[in-house]
């Protein structure tokens, strides 16, 4: 991400820290709150292009 990614987040390695649902595209909804944990997913297109999304903790 910190080579390659257009997006803000990209300087910190593609982190998008903590977001609760309806925070982020439904996209990224359908898979980071059902999703297994310390896996990479992916690729997710969204309308900003294609994401792989790593689940590295989910508070309850």
């Amino acid at each position: 991400a910190k080579e390659h990614s257009t997006c803000p987040s990209g300087k910190q390695g593609g982190d998008l820290g903590e977001f609760g649902p309806g925070q982020m595209v439904k996209e990224f909804d359908e898979v980071v709150f059902s999703g297994e944990l310390g896996k990479v997913h992916g690729p997710v297109k969204t309308q900003f292009g294609y994401h792989l999304l790593e689940i590295t903790s989910r508070t309850p």
